[in-house]
C-alpha cells in the first residue's frame, strides 16, 4: 500500500475504560476512493475505534494520521473540521427536534449579526430533502418519524458535510432495501471524489457487496486485514467469532400446545385494519412485510404502547383488555422494542437497575428493597443470556449494541412471561449474538412460551418461525406455514401482488 494512497491511519491505539480494555494495539488503514469494511463481534472494539477517530474518545496510546500526518482529535466538532464525519450505531436523537433542526445542529448558518439564520436553514433543509428525494415537511420532529426516517435523515446529514472520511456504522440497520439501493449509490458517488469510507456492518450479504478491504477485530484487537478478494464468507465468520458456526439457525421441532394469544380485527385508523392472528404454547410465530406495512405498529397496541380503536385480544381463552404496559406484563405478554435506546433502556443506569426494572415488586416489599433476592435474579438471568461486562453496576450505555439488548431480554425473562413480542431482536448486532438470541428463542418456545417475531430478516424469519404473518399497507396479506416458506413468496404477499385469497 502506497503512502500517498492512504487517507487515514491509526497505529498503536490503545483504549480503557473501568474494568475492560476496549482497544489493544490497534492498527489499520483507509486508503482514499475505498470502502474499508471493519467485522466483529459486538464488544470487539469496533464502534470504540470509531469513536476514538470521531473524537469521542480519547485514545490512552497510540497515533491518528490523516494524509501520513499525525493530529490530535479532542472533539467531534475539531474531527468534523478535519474532514471526519459518523452515522452512529445508536440513533441518539432528540425527538422533540425538528427536521430542520436536526440537519443543522452544532452546525447553524448565522446572518451578518451573528444569529442563527432559520431563513437559510429552511433553504437548506429543502435543497437537501429534494435533491435525495426525501418527501419529510422540514418542520416535522423527530419523535413523530420512523426508526428508518430518523435513519436516512442521519446518513444524509454526514454525507452533506462533504467529508473526505465517513465512517458508517450500521448505516443499513433500521432502513428498507430500497433505501439501502439509495445508500449504495451514494457510496459509489463518495469513492468516486476520492473520499473514503469506513463502514462497519453484521450484513454479509452487503459486506460482500460493498468491501474494497475488510478488518476483522476480535476482544479489542485486529486478528487480520485484507483485499475483499482474499476473503470468503466462512473465513469471515470463523475470525470473528473464534470458531465455526455450524447451524445458523437453531430451530428444534417442539411439540406445539394450546392456542395461548388470539387477536381479532384489530385496527388502528390510519396505521392497520382487521388484524387478525394466533400463536399457540411452544409457537414461534413472524410478522413480515416492507416497512411501513403496519407490523411494529400492531405489536404497540398489543403491548399497551399505542391505543386501537377496535379488536379484542385473548390470553388463555380470557378476553381481555390491554390499556397499558403495566396490564400487558400483568397479563404475562412482554415486548422487546425495534429501538431500544429510546423504548428498552435507560441509559445512564447500571445493568442491575435495568434487568430489575420491570420486576421490582417481587424486590420491593414491606417497606424495604431486598437486595439479595435482586442480586441473585438478576445474576441468574444475565449469566443465562450471556451477557458481557465488567460487573452488573456496569452503565449499560457502555455495553455494545448486542449485549444491551441480552440485557433487555433478561429485564423480560425475569418477569416469567407467557408471550414475547421481539421486534427486530438482531438489529445492530453480530452472527455471534445473533445465534445465541436464536438460542434463547428455541430454549423458549421448549418451556411452552409464545413468540411472536417482526423482522425485516427474511432468512431469520424462514430459519426460526413455525409459521409467517405477511402484512402490507395495514393489513395482513398472507399467511404461510414452515412448509411453505420461501423468500419469493413473501415477498409477493408484501408487495401485495398476491393475497391470501389466491392461495386459498
Amino acid at each position: 500500500m502506497k503512502n500517498t494512497d492512504i487517507k487515514l491511519r491509526v497505529s498503536g491505539i490503545d483504549k480503557s475504560f473501568p474494568g475492560v480494555k476496549a482497544l489493544n494495539q490497534v492498527n489499520f488503514a483507509v486508503r482514499k476512493g475505498t470502502v474499508h469494511v471493519l467485522c466483529g463481534e459486538n464488544g470487539a472494539g469496533k464502534s470504540t475505534l470509531m469513536k476514538v477517530i470521531n473524537g469521542i474518545h480519547r485514545p490512552d496510546t497510540g497515533e491518528i494520521l490523516i494524509d501520513e500526518k499525525p493530529v490530535e482529535i479532542k472533539n467531534p466538532i475539531q474531527a468534523r473540521s478535519l474532514g471526519i464525519s459518523m452515522i452512529f450505531q445508536e440513533l441518539n436523537y432528540m425527538p422533540e427536534m425538528t427536521i430542520e433542526e436536526s440537519l443543522f445542529v452544532g452546525n447553524w448558518p448565522r446572518d451578518k449579526y451573528k444569529k442563527i439564520d432559520w431563513k437559510e436553514i429552511r433553504k437548506r433543509t429543502k435543497e437537501l430533502l429534494q435533491k435525495e428525494n426525501l418527501n419529510y415537511d422540514p418542520e416535522t420532529r423527530l419523535k413523530d418519524l420512523t426508526v428508518s426516517d430518523i435513519q436516512m435523515l442521519e446518513i444524509l446529514k454526514a454525507i452533506s458535510y462533504n467529508s473526505d472520511i465517513i465512517i458508517m456504522d450500521e448505516p443499513t440497520s433500521a432502513i428498507t432495501n430500497k433505501e439501502v439501493e439509495v445508500l449504495f449509490s451514494k457510496i459509489n458517488e463518495i469513492k468516486e471524489r476520492g473520499a473514503c469510507i469506513i463502514y462497519i456492518s453484521h450484513k454479509m450479504d452487503e459486506i460482500f457487496r460493498i468491501a474494497d478491504e475488510i478488518t476483522v477485530f476480535r476482544d479489542g484487537s485486529v486478528v487480520d486485514s485484507r483485499p475483499i478478494d482474499q476473503y470468503d464468507l466462512e473465513t469471515v465468520i470463523s475470525q470473528m467469532v473464534g470458531r465455526k458456526l455450524e447451524n445458523n439457525f437453531p430451530k428444534e421441532t417442539i411439540e406445539i400446545g394450546k392456542e395461548i394469544l388470539k387477536v381479532k380485527g384489530m385496527t388502528q385508523k390510519g396505521k392497520f385494519e382487521n388484524v387478525s392472528f394466533h400463536v399457540k404454547e411452544g409457537e414461534i410465530i413472524g410478522f413480515a412485510g416492507l416497512m411501513g406495512a403496519g407490523r411494529t405498529e400492531v405489536m404497540r397496541c398489543l403491548f399497551g404502547l399505542d391505543s386501537y380503536e377496535a379488536g379484542e385480544i385473548h390470553i388463555k381463552n380470557e378476553k381481555v383488555k390491554i390499556k397499558n404496559v403495566k396490564s400487558s406484563i400483568d397479563k404475562k405478554m412482554v415486548m422487546l422494542s425495534e429501538d431500544r435506546r429510546r423504548f428498552g433502556i435507560i441509559p445512564v443506569r447500571s445493568i442491575r437497575e435495568n434487568v430489575s426494572l420491570a420486576s421490582l415488586n417481587k424486590f420491593i416489599y414491606k417497606g424495604w428493597l431486598h437486595q439479595k433476592e435482586e442480586n441473585k435474579a438478576i445474576a441468574e438471568f444475565c449469566q443465562k443470556m450471556n451477557v458481557k461486562a465488567p460487573d452488573y453496576e456496569t452503565r449499560i450505555e457502555s455495553l455494545s449494541g448486542g449485549n444491551q439488548q441480552k440485557v433487555i431480554l433478561a429485564k423480560w425473562m425475569v418477569t416469567n412471561p407467557d408471550i414475547l413480542i421481539v421486534d427486530e431482536p438482531t438489529r445492530g448486532i453480530d452472527v455471534g449474538a445473533k445465534y445465541e438470541i436464536y438460542k434463547l428463542m428455541s430454549e423458549l418456545a421448549k418451556q411452552k412460551k409464545a413468540l411472536v417475531m417482526v423482522s425485516s430478516e427474511l432468512p431469520e424469519l424462514i430459519g426460526m418461525c413455525d409459521r409467517i404473518y405477511v402484512m402490507a399497507k395495514g393489513k395482513i396479506t398472507g399467511m404461510l406455514t414452515r412448509g411453505e416458506f420461501t423468500q419469493e413468496s413473501i415477498m409477493a404477499f408484501a408487495t401485495g401482488t398476491k393475497s391470501q385469497k389466491e392461495v386459498n
